[in-house]
């Protein structure tokens, strides 16, 4: 499937936020599609970002080892 094709697929939601989701649309001039589109990308990215990276936890890992005496007395 071409990566720009889009896919039907069906839900349902909350009246209340739907109603507001579309006066969204209208006030912003865009299709109903294209904000659950980004709402779908923007909770994808959010849920990607919860993780930590491997690089950066070892980053972490290795200031903790190196700085911990300084990171306690910071705490206190």
């Amino acid at each position: 499937m071409p990566q720009n094709a889009l896919k039907k697929f069906a839900t349902q939601v909350n009246p209340d936020t739907l109603a507001t989701v579309r006066g969204i649309a209208k006030a912003e001039g865009r299709q109903l599609q294209a904000l659950i589109d980004e709402a779908l990308t923007d909770l994808i990215e959010k849920r990607r970002q919860a993780n930590p990276r491997a690089h950066v936890m070892a980053a972490y890992q290795a200031s903790h080892e190196k700085y911990a005496g300084l990171y306690k007395k910071l705490a206190e």
